[in-house]
């Protein structure tokens, strides 16, 4: 399998549809954000290990949240999780340069290592604020946030990502074994769809 491959199956497979994502993927080449013994593997579409028991996540999954998110040009997003940074350096890649990403990994090893894979891509790096810690109540200092999105399973969306969320804007993330889709309405009122069918790695807080 080749880059070009793996995004031509996600296309063919209508995982793939906006051009803005679709850039994004032929842009940010996943073999940069996996570990130096997985990257025969880069382009399967599988997960695979990152250390610390955590996972890049399949690219058919990050390909799915991506288009559910709907991020645009000039947008402030909340990645939480980023582990290896790829998602991370999407998004930057989609919001350009007159937007930011504010990812958070708790695990600081990994906050570090998605640093050094973005440092091959300066000009995404500039967009992207990235932060060590638990954002399991969201990051309320750079609030409020066009899109907010996770890749780590929690039990319930929390509601401290739901206020810190502008209204029009939409949150993406893992509840048990489905994805979660809100968009806000209103200062209280969200519309949800549900996706079943995924695994994911847990959403850790530090109460844990």
């Amino acid at each position: 399998m080749t880059h070009q491959k793996l995004i031509q199956e996600l296309k063919d497979e209508n995982y793939l549809e906006t051009p803005s994502i679709i850039q994004a993927f032929e842009k940010v080449d996943r073999k940069d954000f996996v570990p130096k013994d997985q990257e025969e593997y880069a382009y399967l579409n599988s997960a695979l290990p990152i250390g610390h028991k955590q996972t890049i996540s399949q690219p058919l999954v990050v390909a799915f949240m991506l288009e559910l998110l709907e991020p645009k040009r000039g947008e402030k997003i909340l990645d939480i999780g980023s582990g290896s940074g790829w998602q991370t350096a999407l998004l930057a890649h989609i919001v350009e340069k007159d937007g930011k990403i504010i990812a958070i990994e708790r695990i600081p090893e990994l906050a570090q290592n998605a640093k050094a894979n973005l440092a091959d891509y300066p000009k995404l790096l500039k967009r992207i604020e990235m932060l060590d810690g638990d954002a399991s109540k969201g990051f309320e200092q750079n609030a409020p946030y066009d899109k907010i999105i996770s890749v780590a399973s929690a039990r319930k969306i929390p509601n401290e990502w739901k206020e810190q969320l502008k209204i029009g804007g939409h949150i993406v993330a893992p509840v048990r074994e489905s994805i979660i889709r809100l968009e806000k309405t209103s200062a209280d009122k969200f519309k949800k769809k549900e996706f079943y069918g995924f695994a994911f790695v847990p959403l850790i807080s530090k109460q844990h």
